[in-house]
This record gives structure tokens, sequence and C-alpha cells, in this order.
């Protein structure tokens, strides 16, 4: 591929990785008492739903935008990881129904998949088009 062609694959690669959060983080917001809930009966204290929220939908801006999207992604990999351990992983170890549990791994190994797209973001920033126009090489992060 072209060097012009490679300035567009960076920011498309954002809008696909930060989409996801974005939206999670706003739907949250729409069904807060249901998500606290959820939270709560998961084992996960409910207070920190706003914590949550804010990291998903300010994170996912910054990622999407190119606003510090080394650190935003790096926050975002590593929320995946635990959301996944926590919400998927380890209750799929208590789950009767194989078919369930292995949905549960699956849905675990997608978080842990996210993390690696934003650990690249990490490795090789946002790209030349983005707001953080000092990280934004595609070179590996010193």
């Amino acid at each position: 591929m072209n060097a012009q062609t490679l300035a567009y694959v960076a920011p498309l690669a954002r809008l696909l990785l930060s989409a996801m959060f974005i939206i999670s983080g706003l739907q949250k917001i729409t069904g807060y008492a249901g998500t606290a809930g959820y939270m709560e009966a998961m084992g996960v204290a409910p207070g920190l739903l706003p914590i949550v929220i804010l990291v998903e939908v300010v994170g996912g801006i910054a990622l999407l935008v190119g606003f510090q999207a080394r650190l935003a992604a790096f926050l975002l990999a590593g929320f995946s990881v635990v959301s996944g351990l926590l919400f998927h992983l380890i209750p799929s170890f208590g789950m009767e129904d194989a078919m369930a549990a292995q949905g549960q791994v699956i849905s675990f190994m997608k978080n842990v998949t996210i993390a690696g797209g934003m650990l690249m973001v990490v490795a090789f920033g946002p790209g030349r088009v983005s707001v953080s126009r000092n990280e934004a090489g595609l070179v590996p992060a010193e």
C-alpha cells in the first residue's frame, strides 16, 4: 500500500475500535439502573458505573479523534481485559450449560482481541490523520 492510502487506514481502524466503547457507554447512561443492577449481580460495585461510563465514552472519543490516542488505547485495552475477566471468563467457570460457557469464553476472547487492537494503537500511534499530530507517526512507541 502507498503512504497516501495508509494515511486513511489508521483513522478507519480508530473508528472501528472506538465505536463499541462510545455506543456502549452511551447505552449505559440511558440504561443506568439496569446496568448498575447487572454489575451488582456480577459482584462488581455499581458505584463504579460512572467511572466505567467515563472510560468508555471519553476514552472512545479520544481514540476516535486521535487525541492522546496512545493513552486512551492503553486504558481501553486494560478495561477490555478486566471487564472480560469479570463478566465473561470468571462466570463461565460455574456454568453447567457447556454451550453457554463456551459463549462466555468466546466473549472473553473478543475482549482480549480488542485489547490487542488497542495495543497496536499504543505501539504505532493514531496515524497522520489525528488531532495529536505529535504522536501520529506509525513507528513503535519509545
